[in-house]
């Protein structure tokens, strides 16, 4: 039996009922009707669903609650699309995007006109190497190295001329961006690009890279940096240029790059966390000559001039690496004041202003 009614399901206790059958035989004119079969049944059915425990996956929805948190928090969100609306600058700055965070400049098609404008006095860090430069909107490694579409030019195709730039580019990477190289070995794979059969430019390249000196420097070809003195920060390399080419003596592919490069370092002593940034330009010209005019090796150029301009990568030092300085009086001279990053000038007129080869002063790092 349960307890919320009896098996029949009769509604009526056992003295109503026994009130009901004397009142019956008496004839009693208000007695009271015995319910019907289907009565007595919903009425049970009513009674068990009020005694019937709650199911546990029964869901009861919760008393509404004030909403003034939620207003609260749509307030803020409204302020916060007003302030990035009307000063997005500040709000990069908050969350620490600086200049690093800019948006990066469009590939260099032509020289530019004038030199970029200051971006700010911030100095670099281990986390930033390339705050407050105009390199921090530059891109990185090749990316930042603009190749022009080919066409066919002196005795190549169109086809030829492209592989010739592609392998160009890879004489860049192999001598200015191979981290190996940068930190001081062998550029086997650069010279590898190199016409064996010029014996001149072998001669310099095996004595500049052994016994460096003033007139066999390895650096107006290759980056390269004395790790027991000076690490480099990152492996990021911030490059700014351009690949042009024309038909050149006895119809070959002359090309020439001319490319910034911004390396930042760190002196290699422990602790060390001053972050100086070398800033090298360099342009080489190179010649893809006819092999049924000029003996030659194929996929190889011949050197026919390299310049170089260093920023803050030793003066009058011939080490055969790049040696900064971390001290505020950096690349100071009797030469003019220079800025390593205006591209603008030709080297032509960056090299003739150098004072007759003396050492400068950089106007910024």
């Amino acid at each position: 039996m349960n307890s919320g009614g009896d098996h029949s399901g009769s509604s009526l206790s056992d003295d109503e009922w026994e009130r009901f059958l004397q009142e019956s035989e008496d004839g009693v004119r208000d007695a009271p009707k015995e319910p019907s079969a289907r009565a007595r049944m919903v009425t049970r059915r009513l009674q068990e669903q009020d005694a019937r425990p709650e199911p546990w996956r029964t869901h009861q929805p919760a008393r509404p609650r004030r909403r003034t948190g939620w207003y609260a928090l749509g307030l803020v969100a409204t302020l916060a699309v007003a302030v990035v609306a009307l000063a997005p600058g500040r709000v990069t700055d908050w969350f620490g995007g600086g200049s690093d965070a800019a948006t990066p400049l469009a590939p260099e098609s032509a020289r530019p006109t004038a030199p970029p404008p200051d971006t700010s006095a911030e100095l670099p860090t281990l986390d930033e190497p390339f705050r407050g430069s105009p390199a921090a909107r530059w891109a990185s490694g090749t990316a930042g190295i603009t190749v022009p579409a080919p066409r066919a030019t002196g005795w190549m195709s169109k086809a030829q001329v492209a592989r010739s730039l592609e392998r160009s580019r890879d004489f860049l990477t192999a001598s200015s961006l191979d981290p190996e190289v940068l930190r001081g070995d062998h550029p086997a794979e650069a010279i590898a690009l190199i016409n064996p059969r010029q014996p001149k430019e072998r001669a310099f390249l095996d004595r500049s890279l052994t016994t460096p000196s003033e007139k066999y420097n390895p650096l107006v070809l290759f980056s390269r940096f004395d790790t027991s003195k000076v690490e480099l920060v990152g492996d990021v390399v911030k490059t700014r240029g351009r690949i042009t080419y024309r038909t050149g003596e006895m119809d070959a592919l002359e090309v020439t790059t001319d490319v910034t490069y911004v390396y930042p370092v760190v002196s290699a002593e422990a602790g060390s966390d001053r972050v100086t940034r070398v800033v090298v330009r360099r342009e080489v010209v190179m010649n893809w000559p006819d092999p049924a005019k000029v003996i030659t090796e194929p996929g190889t150029f011949s050197v026919i001039s390299n310049r170089v301009n260093t920023t803050n990568g030793g003066c009058e030092t011939y080490t055969g690496y790049l040696t900064p300085s971390f001290t505020a009086d950096r690349d100071t001279g009797e030469g003019p004041a220079v800025d390593p990053y205006d591209r603008s000038p030709a080297m032509d007129e960056r090299m003739g202003g150098a004072g007759d080869g003396k050492c400068g002063t950089a106007t910024r790092s």
